[in-house]
């Protein structure tokens, strides 16, 4: 079960993104913590689409992946950009949601 965590100032006005990253697009789950909009989109990882995306939003910006063996251009990117990236352990990420699903769009009926 996920613990409630109280948010501090600089957390009450941030973009937290949850991004399911994949060889070739990644989705993106983003949630403005000032109006409370969720934004669900998917990008691809054609020519600077990604770079663009991070680099036009508005700061402080958190974003979590799961771990996975070609996530390194992507942390290396966000470090670049000065965006916080946290990754999570696949295991620990399945064993804290709250009910078992598959995130991918494509596999929901």
């Amino acid at each position: 079960m996920f613990a409630l965590t109280v948010l501090g100032p600089k957390e009450a006005e941030m973009r937290i993104i949850g991004c399911d990253l994949h060889a070739r697009q990644q989705t993106v789950a983003m949630l403005d913590t000032t109006t409370g909009e969720v934004v669900n989109m998917t990008l691809t990882h054609e020519g600077d689409n990604v770079r663009e995306f991070y680099s036009k939003l508005p700061r402080p910006v958190r974003v979590g992946i799961e771990a996975t063996g070609s996530m390194q251009w992507f942390v290396n990117l966000m470090e670049e950009l000065g965006i916080e990236c946290q990754v999570g352990h696949p295991a620990e990420i399945r064993a804290a949601e709250p009910r078992k699903q598959k995130h991918d769009r494509e596999m929901r009926t």
